[in-house]
């Protein structure tokens, strides 16, 4: 197979393979299953876990394991053969139905939020038979669901697929009010673009913060960075472009449709951009793209980091959520279309969408921290910690029309009514793309911006998929009831735009003037997560998630739970490198500067009469003063970071790091940052941001 046509999806068991490897009727099950949801009848898993496991082992697969997505924001499997012994000493291959539909695994072993005991242990995975399963290296994948003994979910597919039926059910209900009666089903549909560093294996293993957490918790800034915007779809390296070329030909082997690649703003980092697929695929696809990232950059010489800021000084690497839906009878709902019912229609979603994402401005925040995002949003570059939308000009000026029912553009003379009077058909793109918004329409779609690199898509989607279906069930039941549909149209879209139109704004969110904006009409500024994991449990949100049959209360507060004790685990790795790089590595290495510069110095008095300033004893007073303020900030944070780990409620030991464990690696970190522009280059114990951010040639 030497062209993509040939090789594209060779290692996903996909539609086409099925139709080939399974009886007709299995087939027809199968694609009942896939399309509509029937329950899959044991006999006929058997006939399909016998088919699946033959191509696996054509393929050269001798194992086969349940892969899950836990809420460690990673995946996880468990290998088990396909051997079974056959009585003679010899073995058979074999692979149930049994197997297939179901596994167990360790739940206890796995964050679970109190929601199961250390000795509660036992968990099952379950097929999820509408994502294709696939083979990589030796094993055949099995993407399933995680859920508890006791049926609690304790992954992040479980709540995805949830929020994709409760968006179905809703959506559907609208579109038969517009006369849609031959569309099923609705989907929504992401695109996540990837951004990522790739630095040298050679530099990195020489860096214990790299190595631990991910980051640089020391560095001083570059001599040079992304101030000439030299790298940003510049040409690239070869060595790089042989990397994307076997990540590509990797990806596209398992289905994965990866689409554009290209050098990103800051030196050293790169993205991925896939073309649209339906939510829960897409979010297994971008695990897999974060995973060939990482194993093909090892076989490079490469490491590629995806710390949502690994360099401080430099743009960090975000994930891009290209989010729409789109029918079963292939329309996209958030096209504007030609006539005034698609438009009243595409209307309707839009303002669906401004009150979703303003009613639970909180839930989108909550949805996309970590302790590595709090580095990045509102760090000068995309976006702002403050959720806002952003429509561009022209529909900023339609909706202001409905709003205030008044002419709409030079020529139109009448009051606009919704589904009355023709509204321009809109081109794609009419307007110019604001990357400083976290919510952006994109002429057909609206991009979420932000989404930590690390993360999983799952999280923001859940939020998406369950606070659009909450808002449009209110709009279903206010149709459904109305006398004149038309008239009670109109009026849902105007009051719609008069209640929500504080979440709109099209300028610079980077500009602090927002900030003061955004607080004087109501919104909620969360900067860091633990500001953001205060509103999880609010009311509202507990009554959104509960009443759509997302998570149970207890599922939430057990997520709850698990992301402020994620927030404290990861602050405190940081602390605990930060202090035993400075004690072990930077304070000794200037001390030792400090000794030669001291040895140099005396030589040269001796040399000469005069009494004089050297450039040595000028930099030994500076240097050891610094040293020694380091010293007195090194055992600040080495107290603080102990007081930190006494706070036995995470909630309250989250807000402790916050405030006063991350404020001292601030102070610790601008001191050493500092001497390590008046030390000797071979003297520091570590490659610098030089070496890291240009070390791949």
């Amino acid at each position: 197979m030497n062209t993509v046509t040939e090789y594209f999806g060779c290692l996903v068991f996909g539609d086409a393979v099925m139709r080939e490897k399974l009886p007709k009727e299995t087939y027809r099950a199968m694609q009942r299953t896939i399309k509509n949801g029937k329950r899959l009848d044991l006999e006929v898993a058997n006939v399909v876990a016998n088919a699946m496991k033959d191509w696996a082992i054509e393929k050269g697969a001798t194992h086969f394991t349940h892969w899950f997505q836990p809420l460690t924001g990673i995946t996880a499997e468990k290998h088990d053969s396909f051997i079974s012994p056959n009585g003679d000493g010899k073995v058979i291959m074999e692979f149930s139905g049994k197997e297939l539909v179901r596994g167990e695994s360790d739940a206890s072993s796995f964050p679970s939020g109190g929601l199961r005991a250390t000795f509660e242990a036992r968990g099952y995975t379950a097929w999820d038979p509408t994502s294709y399963a696939f083979i990589k290296g030796k094993t055949l994948y099995i993407p399933t669901a995680f859920c508890s003994y006791g049926g609690e979910a304790l992954d992040k597919k479980t709540p995805l697929l949830r929020s994709m039926e409760r968006i179905n059910k809703q959506v559907l209900r609208v579109l038969k009010l517009f006369g849609n009666d031959d569309v099923t089903t609705v989907n929504t549909t992401v695109g996540a673009e990837q951004e990522y560093f790739l630095i040298t294996e050679e530099t990195y293993t020489k860096r214990q913060d790299l190595l631990y957490t991910g980051r640089t918790l020391f560095g001083a800034k570059s001599l040079k960075g992304q101030e000439l915007d030299d790298h940003y779809y510049g040409s690239i390296k070869p060595r790089v472009a042989a990397f994307m070329e076997e990540v590509n030909e990797e990806l596209w082997k398992l289905g994965v449709l990866a689409k554009t690649e290209h050098n990103e703003a800051a030196p050293a980092q790169h993205e991925l951009a896939p073309i649209f697929s339906t939510t829960h695929i897409a979010c297994d696809h971008n695990q897999l793209i974060m995973e060939v990232l990482r194993n093909v950059a090892k076989r490079h010489g490469l490491v590629c980091l995806l710390h949502e800021k690994p360099f401080a000084g430099v743009n960090g690497s975000g994930k891009h959520n290209n989010w729409s839906i789109s029918t079963n009878t292939g329309v996209n709902l958030l096209e504007p279309g030609e006539t005034p019912y698609e438009n009243a229609q595409f209307l309707l979603f839009l303002c669906a969408i401004m009150q979703a994402v303003d009613d639970y401005q909180d839930l989108l925040r909550i949805a996309v921290a970590s302790a590595g995002n709090d580095h990045r949003l509102g760090a000068g570059e995309a976006p702002p910690a403050v959720v806002s939308i952003f429509l561009g000009d022209e529909l900023n000026d339609i909706l202001e029309a409905i709003e205030t029912e008044s002419p709409y553009g030079a020529k139109e003379q009448e009051l606009l009514r919704v589904g009355v009077h023709i509204l321009p058909k809109f081109p794609k793109d009419t307007t110019d793309r604001n990357r400083t918004s976290p919510f952006a329409f994109t002429g057909n779609k609206f991009e979420f911006r932000m989404v930590g690199a690390s993360a999983s898509i799952s999280d923001a989607n859940v939020v998406l998929n369950t606070a659009v279906a909450e808002v449009l069930k209110g709009f279903a039941d206010r149709l459904e009831a109305a006398e004149n549909f038309e008239s009670e149209l109109h009026d849902l879209i105007r009051d719609t735009i008069r209640s929500h139109k504080r979440i709109l704004f099209n300028g610079n969110g980077y500009d602090d003037s927002w900030i003061t904006e955004a607080e004087r009409r109501g919104l909620m500024n969360l900067p860091t997560t633990p500001d953001a994991l205060a509103h999880f449990l609010d009311e509202k949100n507990i009554r959104l998630f509960t009443e759509n049959a997302i998570f149970s209360e207890a599922e939430l507060r057990s997520r709850s739970e698990i992301m402020h004790e994620n927030y404290c685990k990861i602050i405190n790795i940081e602390a605990v490198t930060m202090i035993d790089m400075a004690q072990k590595e930077i304070l000794p290495a200037v001390s030792r500067y400090l000794k030669l510069l001291s040895e140099t110095a005396v030589s040269m008095k001796a040399a000469t009469t005069r009494a004089t300033t050297t450039f040595e004893t000028e930099l030994i007073d500076t240097l050891s003063s610094l040293n020694a303020e380091a010293y007195s900030k090194l055992k600040t944070l080495t107290r603080v970071t102990s007081d930190a780990r006494t706070i036995r409620d995470y909630t309250a030991r989250s807000h402790f790091y916050k405030d006063i464990v991350i404020p001292a690696m601030a102070a610790l970190r601008s001191i050493c940052d500092d001497m390590e522009t008046m030390t000797a280059k071979d003297m520091w114990p570590m490659p610098n941001y030089g070496d890291l951010l240009f070390g791949v040639r």
